[in-house]
């Protein structure tokens, strides 16, 4: 992936429609690229989680062309390669896999972003119920090495416990939550590296248990 980040730093600085036409055969060349890796990850990640292992790039890759209708930002283009390893393909509703290649702002991770109120209600009353069993996941070597924790930044957790729940309930951290987040940064020189994949698919197994819990519960 030595291309995709230097052409994002320059089509930041560019974000217009003149430029990247200009320069569209070198967008194709790293959207190449960005192709290839997510037929390394499926490949590499699909042999213990056989719900990707189908996958193509088309499934998983989001646009460049940012959608500017209701943004007061008008710059028609994403700075950022984003990729979704998801069952069901990127629009799913499943919790799942994401990969972020964005130049000084890279990371690698997932779960489930901001869930419609049947499928958060579900994963509230799964880890009401099963809290114990969330508290070993979060708790274990392997995710605390890639993650530490869940974000649970305000972004993304209410102040209080919702409707339902007490205030005193030992999973209210979790309950406040909207999305379930985890994200492992990388630097830039990762990045660029041969090694990126291997780098992602070891966060990618590292986070399936937590992958796993989320969609239990939209099952149940």
């Amino acid at each position: 992936m030595e291309h995709v980040l230097p052409f994002l730093k320059k089509l930041k600085k560019n974000n217009n429609k003149v430029w990247f036409d200009t320069n569209r055969s070198s967008y194709e060349a790293v959207k190449k690229e960005a192709e290839q890796l997510v037929r390394d990850l499926v490949d590499q990640f699909g042999r213990t989680e056989a719900a990707i292992a189908q996958l193509t790039p088309k499934d998983c890759m989001f646009r460049i062309n940012r959608d500017v209708r209701f943004s007061k930002d008008k710059s028609p283009y994403k700075t950022n390669f984003g990729i979704a390893l998801t069952s069901g393909g990127k629009k799913s509703p499943l919790a799942g896999y994401y990969l972020h290649l964005e130049p000084g702002a890279s990371f690698v991770g997932g779960g489930l972003w901001m869930p419609q109120p049947p499928v958060l209600a579900a994963v509230r009353q799964e880890i009401d119920y099963q809290f114990s069993e969330l508290q070993s996941i979060l708790g274990s070597a392997a995710f605390r090495k890639q993650y530490t924790a869940l974000y649970t930044g305000d972004d993304v957790s209410l102040t209080r416990v919702p409707k339902g729940y007490d205030a005193d309930n030992p999973a209210a951290e979790y309950l406040r939550l909207k999305s379930f987040l985890a994200m492992h940064p990388l630097d830039d020189g990762v990045v660029g590296s041969s090694t990126l994949a291997k780098t992602a698919v070891k966060a990618f197994v590292a986070l399936k248990p937590v992958v796993d819990f989320l969609n239990r519960a939209q099952e149940n």
